[in-house]
């Protein structure tokens, strides 16, 4: 049996036009009027509540990594060797024998069991970042596939401080996802790899990493994360938190 409400619905199909052009909806970006600073607070805020570690570093990053990784006693690390990010982390390394750095400059296919049985951590760059939940962009490539994020036990990630939007909208229309086109996946993420039982029992890095350590200085601005010669971030970071 017809009802008002079904036959309405029918009707305005009818009056449709198959296959014609339509107007794209209203959509304002959704944004809030947080600084700079502010965006930073509430990134470091929103990822340290889900067990990510943030450091605040300037161009001695590498040290501070090495430090960090040492500390979690790991004892090699991956990283995409034809990067300026890559080629940062080998100049400034402080100790190769004390950690062994990984180049990865093959095919997934040819370092696959190295990969996911004798990486102890990687290192990778970011697109940028989202202060309202806390959340790394990456954008995979041939020089940093993904896999290099998903399986080694501790991710590690250099986040350019002024790469850190608002919220998510706002990063899809400022960054031009729409029209930029996708890698084959965009990743997003937002702390350590983590799942829960029946019984809501809290286990990391069944999925992924145990452990995220998100580096972040002050950003250089380009929409490549490894392009163009950092800046000092010294000061910008010291008042980003006072």
């Amino acid at each position: 049996m017809n009802s008002p409400a079904r036959e309405a619905i029918l009707q305005r199909l009818r009056r449709g036009t198959p296959g014609g052009a339509r107007p794209a909806p209203e959509n304002p970006v959704r944004r809030f009027d947080w600084s700079p600073e502010e965006r930073l607070r509430r990134f470091i805020a929103a990822l340290t509540a889900v067990r990510g570690e943030v450091i605040l570093v300037g161009d001695d990053w590498p040290a501070c990594l090495f430090s960090r990784l040492q500390a979690k006693g790991a004892t090699n690390l991956r990283y995409a060797a034809d990067t300026a990010l890559g080629a940062e982390l080998v100049r400034a390394w402080p100790d190769r024998g004390a950690i062994a750095l990984i180049p990865h400059d093959q095919p997934i296919e040819a370092c696959r069991t190295q990969l996911f049985t004798a990486t102890d951590a990687s290192l990778t760059g970011c697109l940028g970042g989202i202060a309202e939940t806390g959340t790394l962009v990456l954008w995979p490539s041939i020089q940093e596939p993904r896999l290099m994020s998903l399986v080694p036990p501790i991710h590690a990630v250099v986040l350019e401080a002024d790469r850190i939007r608002s919220t998510f909208h706002e990063f899809l229309v400022e960054e031009d996802w729409a029209g930029r086109g996708l890698p084959t996946n965009a990743l997003l993420i937002s702390g350590p790899s983590k799942s829960a039982d029946i019984e809501q029992t809290l286990a990391y890095g069944v999925h992924g990493p145990k452990e995220l350590l998100v580096l972040i200085r002050a950003g250089r601005g380009a929409a490549d994360p490894h392009l163009n010669p950092p800046r000092d971030p010294t000061a910008a970071l010291a008042g980003a938190l006072a």
